[in-house]
């Protein structure tokens, strides 16, 4: 395979507030550099299982994060400002442009900011939990367009919101929809379990993979669109699908692998723990034609033990678990139904690393490991694995 390093920037970026951020571990680093440090580290952790093919990375690597999120507060002046938290604390770190997040998501935050005095809407206060905004989330369809803004409040009692919305979409052209998501805990979990929508439809679609999909405010979705699209035809490619298999998409989200490798199994079973994640998997299904596909809520590892004790055997599971990795009542569960291919999707080589060892302990081999950089400038390393049955 030939080596996709494919851009080595002019200069080494640097942003004013990486020191205390602690989000972009590698700013300074040119991006070749940044791409060989990453093979390293994935040929460390990985290279035992097999030859670890060149991090994939992008051409464009700067403002490629199409979901961004700012933290609302005051700084000893009493000033309101709005930005991301210090890395291991909940100091908030004022970030006027950040180097990876959407331009226009930024500029939105920005107004957001801008116009709370005018309307006397308070930000959160931590510490007294007193206040109303806590904080602000933007998510833009980089193929559609669209944009959805979400106002994270303390109360669901919002003074001024009309006119407050009315402002903000005047200031920022091109906002299609607005949601107050209610979050009244003391807690550090950005979202809330309630909706209101203020504006448009509460939710927005985007292009990936030729099919369009629906986003809601807490729906998981690939933060970057363009590696996005290699990781997901490169998982589908090493599934290596003939049209005859039965296939479970593990971990599903709003169901973009499964749909994405539909057309070309014979039927796949979605599983998925978020409400809100399935229903959009459901609605994504009807609206781009797919039939050999459905959904299920629950724990993955829950339902493959079930399954398992069923005697119903997948041919390929398609797995792509959080960062902590899977459990292992789900990898016995897939060892046991023993499908002829899992492809793995990491977001984190050192928990891939750790479910590698015992897959490969209980009757797996590793075929293919290709890493993907999705986040440049950051420590975070996505990799697409295949592993084969070896006791068929």
């Amino acid at each position: 395979m030939k080596e996709k390093q494919t851009m080595e920037p002019s200069r080494e970026i640097s942003c004013s507030a990486a020191s205390r951020c602690g989000g972009c571990c590698y700013q300074g680093l040119s991006y070749r550099k940044q791409l060989a440090q990453k093979q390293k580290q994935a040929e460390k952790l990985l290279g035992k299982f097999g030859r670890v093919e060149p991090v994939t990375g992008m051409k464009e690597p700067l403002y490629y994060r199409n979901k961004v999120h700012s933290v609302f507060g005051r700084d000893k002046k009493g000033q309101i400002i709005c930005g991301t938290y210090e890395e291991n604390s909940h100091r908030i770190v004022t970030v006027e442009e950040c180097l990876i997040e959407d331009q226009k998501s930024q500029q939105i935050i920005r107004t957001v900011r801008d116009l709370l005095p005018s309307f006397r809407i308070r930000v959160y206060d931590e510490d007294l939990g007193t206040g109303l905004l806590r904080h602000v989330l933007v998510r833009r369809g980089f193929t559609t367009g669209e944009i959805m803004v979400v106002l994270v409040t303390a109360s669901p009692v919002f003074p001024s919101k009309n006119n407050f919305v009315k402002a903000l979409r005047s200031a920022c052209h091109g906002i299609t929809t607005i949601v107050q998501n209610i979050n009244s805990r003391r807690t550090s979990m950005v979202l809330g379990d309630r909706n209101v929508v203020l504006y448009g439809k509460g939710f927005i679609r985007d292009e990936l993979c030729g099919h369009v999909f629906r986003i809601s405010p807490a729906s998981f979705y690939q933060v970057n669109p363009v590696q996005t699209e290699v990781l997901y035809r490169t998982a589908v490619s090493f599934a290596g699908l003939s049209g005859k298999e039965e296939v479970l998409d593990a971990y599903c989200g709003i169901g973009t692998i499964g749909i994405t490798a539909a057309g070309k199994a014979a039927h796949v079973t979605g599983i998925e723990l978020n409400p809100d994640a399935v229903r959009d998997a459901v609605t994504n299904a009807k609206e781009n034609g797919i039939r050999n596909i459905c959904f299920r809520r629950g724990d993955a590892g829950e339902y493959l033990q079930r399954i398992a004790s069923d005697g119903k055997k997948p041919d390929v599971i398609f797995m792509d678990p959080p960062r902590s990795g899977s459990t292992k009542a789900f990898l016995s569960a897939a060892c046991s139904i023993r499908p002829s291919r899992i492809v793995y999707i990491s977001c984190n080589p050192e928990t891939l690393a750790r479910d590698l060892t015992y897959l490969t302990g209980h009757g797996y081999s590793v075929g293919k490991i290709q890493p993907v950089d999705m986040f440049p400038y950051t420590g975070s390393l996505e990799t697409v694995c295949l592993l084969s049955n070896t006791q068929k």
